[in-house]
């Protein structure tokens, strides 16, 4: 039986060096019914190992798949083409704080970022089409905002559960946060909350070092993702203007 605390490398390197043997001694045994068990008895063994290290192969394969598959779910998602029906908080207004859970069950407070530019991102939910789009898009070019001294902030209802999970399968590296109790809290405070659907519009809002709001758009439809081009442009004139 397999010693489950051995790896995988461990018991092929094992089944190599008993092979080798049992060649090295084959010439040695006299031709007779012991030998031609004996011949049996490695080939049998020769032969389970191959099909048990296949089947691992085969495993693992399929494994990545799957994992694969959950990853590209949000291509026959149904569509969210709604029109926006909210209208953002103005720039030059006062970014509402608020407090609220990372992935990792991490508090994260607007107002202890005082000093950093920070870029809320709200969307939907995860797992849909354009959030989906709109994420890997932030994610590629995650350097850029890094460049820009941009704290990146997504925000949408779902839970830390749900955002835990989509971290690992769409591989992102920055914050997600959860208005998920009271639902829509914090989408609520920035005036971009659809009550009648349960989450919030697609929208963004740059935040300078003082806290307050230098820039707010939300998708004319929800499906719609931000040109990001236009949103590097809006940041960098911004820096250039009020120097944040």
């Amino acid at each position: 039986m397999k010693n489950q605390n051995m790896p995988e490398e461990n018991y092929s390197s094992r089944m190599k060096e008993l092979q080798e043997k049992f060649r090295a001694l084959e010439h040695e045994i006299e031709d007779s019914d012991t030998k031609n068990a004996l011949s049996a008895i490695n080939g049998m063994i020769q032969e389970v190992w191959r099909k048990v290290a296949n089947l691992s192969e085969s495993s693992e394969s399929t494994s990545r798949r799957s994992f694969k598959d959950i990853a590209s779910l949000y291509k026959n998602a149904p569509k969210m083409d709604m029109p926006a029906v909210s209208n953002p908080l103005p720039d030059g207004a006062k970014a509402p704080d608020f407090s609220l859970s990372d992935a990792y069950g991490n508090q994260i407070k607007l107002s202890e970022l005082k000093g950093t530019k920070v870029l809320l991102v709200f969307y939907p939910l995860d797992w849909s089409p354009g959030c989906s789009q709109q994420l890997d898009l932030y994610q590629q070019e995650y350097a850029e905002f890094e460049k820009r001294g941009i704290k990146l902030l997504a925000i949408s209802v779902d839970s830390i559960y749900s955002h835990g999970a989509w971290l690992v399968v769409r591989d992102l590296h920055f914050t997600l946060l959860s208005d998920f109790n009271p639902k829509g809290e914090v989408a609520k405070l920035y005036q971009i909350y659809r009550e009648k659907d349960g989450f919030s519009e697609r929208a963004l809002y740059i935040i300078d070092k003082d806290g307050f709001i230098r820039y707010s758009y939300v998708s004319p439809y929800l499906n719609h993702v931000p040109d990001i081009s236009v949103l590097f442009e809006k940041i960098d004139n911004i820096r250039e203007s009020v120097n944040v």
